[in-house]
This record gives structure tokens, C-alpha cells and sequence, in this order.
């Protein structure tokens, strides 16, 4: 599990451990967290391409839910060429050592952009290293390298222990306890998916998933208005909230790659996956409870 101390990896890890599997956690550094102690754990950065191939011999399937955004862009550092970098190059290289260890199977974690929003994949540099990310790996599948792609939207839910900022601050705004921050919701929506969906869509890939396929996963489809008023809900401040279309203080422009204001509804792909959906008001449940 490359990328096993984050959200979707951990969790993945856990359930996948909780269903019969050996995992190992990949990731820079070894895991803080309490329930992750006991995993075995290689300490490398993918993006420096430490991992060879003889490091991965031995496995027999890989999970990569790693790969950089915004949050890991340094300040100095121009964003096309970062991007190019540590996407578009480094996550298919480290595919190619993958397969050439012997590893059969290989699922990736990306993102939903390049297939609901492609006119995005020329005009920015996330979504087209991304895009090429994906496209890369996945011409990669073989006979002996069955490899596919579960590009996700927005995804919420919980690991016991692990720090969620942008998440533990929503639960302050919608209890009203960020003074000068009115309660409103940004205009648009998209779809949203729980870690128990991608937990059971990884477990899928690994056991039904087609070689070279990107699917389209997700949950529900929600209005950021019906997104934050659960949150209300949920911290004991039914709201109904007002809708603007201005720049939003919790859900800024800059990790909007759709644009503000944009609507993205669709029906996921699940099929072979067969992952549950309609647990997002559970995870929110969650979520505030732990930030209680």
C-alpha cells in the first residue's frame, strides 16, 4: 500500500488486513499512528525513485494511493514542472518497476478531473499530470500486469488518530466558532465518496477489476449546500443555508480544478467492483464525533 499513512491508504490497508490480506505500508516516514503500528513498513519516496524493483519483488498486488496535489506543491517551485515531475513521470516509472518485480496485480488511486472535466487537462497542470499519470500506468497492462485505475472524487471518512485539518476546520465553521465567517455555501456541488466505498472499490480491483480500465468511481452526488448542511446537522446546527456564488472561505478556488461554481453529477462506475455506496452522512457522523 504505497501512500499508506494518508486517508484512503490507511484505510485501505485496514480493511484489506481485516479481509484476509498481508499488507505492507509504503510510505517517507515510518506511522505515528496507533492502529497502524503493527503493519510492516518500507520507508521510500516514490518520487525519487527508491523503490526498485527488487524492493517490490515478492508481492503479489500493489495499491498506489499516493501521487502529489496543491497541498505538496512548495513554494518555490514552479507547478507545471512540479506536477510533471512527481505525476506525470514519477507514478509510471514506478508502475514499470512494479511490473518489472513480478507484481500481477496493480490498482491506482487517482482522480475523477481528467474523466468529468477533461477540457481541464490542457488548461491545468494537476489535471493533465494526472491525466498522464493515469494513461501511463495503465499502457502498462499486461497478461502477467493486470493494472486499472479507480479515479475518485472528493473523498471523506475517518482513521482513528489521523490528523484531517481542512476537515476538522469545517466542523468549527458550521458549529459557527470562526468569528467573521457567515454560514453559507458555495454555489455547485459534486459527488462525494466515503473510505468504506474505495476501502470495499480497492478490494474489487484487486480481486475482479479489468486490466487497463480507468473506472469512475464515487457515492452520491451533492450540492455543497446539502454537503455543509449535513455537517450542521451533525454538530447539532441545522442550518438552512444561504447560497453564493463568491469564493468560498472553506472550499477555495485553488483546490476547485472544475472551477467555482461548477455542478459534477454522474453515475459511478461500480459492476465488477461491487462496492456499498450511501454512507456519507455516516462518515460525517463520524468525522464530527472524532473532532468532538
Amino acid at each position: 500500500m504505497v501512500g499508506g499513512t494518508g486517508l484512503t491508504g490507511a484505510h485501505g490497508a485496514l480493511y484489506l488486513r481485516e479481509n484476509g490480506h498481508d499488507v505492507t505500508l509504503v510510505s517517507r516516514a515510518k506511522p505515528t499512528l496507533a492502529c497502524l503500528q503493527d503493519f510492516a513498513h518500507i520507508a521510500a519516496n516514490y518520487t525519487d525513485d527508491e523503490i526498485a524493483p527488487n524492493v517490490l519483488f515478492g508481492f503479489d498486488a500493489l495499491v498506489f494511493a499516493a501521487g502529489a496535489d496543491i497541498r505538496q506543491l512548495p513554494p518555490d517551485e514552479n507547478e507545471d514542472s512540479f506536477f510533471q515531475r512527481v505525476n506525470s513521470e514519477a507514478i509510471p516509472r514506478f508502475f514499470a518497476n512494479a511490473r518489472e518485480a513480478g507484481i500481477p496485480r496493480a490498482v491506482y488511486i487517482g482522480t475523477y478531473y481528467p474523466q468529468v472535466v477533461p477540457q481541464q487537462i490542457e488548461s491545468s497542470a494537476y489535471v493533465r499530470s494526472r491525466h498522464l499519470a493515469d494513461e501511463g500506468l495503465r499502457a502498462l497492462n499486461s497478461d502477467s500486469f493486470r493494472v486499472c485505475s479507480l479515479n475518485a472524487p472528493f473523498i471523506i471518512g475517518h482513521v482513528p488518530g489521523l490528523a484531517q485539518p481542512h476537515l476538522e476546520a469545517l466542523v468549527h465553521y458550521v458549529s459557527g466558532q470562526i468569528e467573521g465567517l457567515p454560514l453559507v455555501a458555495p454555489a455547485g456541488g459534486v459527488n462525494h465518496i466515503t473510505s468504506r466505498s474505495m476501502s470495499e472499490a480497492i478490494a474489487g480491483a484487486l480481486a475482479r477489476g479489468e486490466g487497463g480500465r480507468a473506472y469512475l468511481v464515487g457515492d452520491e452526488n451533492l450540492s455543497w449546500k446539502t454537503y455543509l448542511e449535513y455537517f450542521c446537522e451533525a454538530v447539532g446546527n441545522p442550518q438552512d443555508l444561504p447560497v453564493s456564488e463568491e469564493e468560498h472561505p472553506m472550499f477555495p478556488d485553488a483546490i476547485l480544478y472544475a472551477g467555482r461554481n461548477i455542478t459534477i453529477s454522474y453515475e459511478p462506475d461500480n459492476g465488477e467492483l461491487e462496492y456499498s455506496r450511501g454512507h456519507v452522512r455516516a462518515a460525517i457522523n463520524e468525522i464530527v464525533a472524532a473532532c468532538s
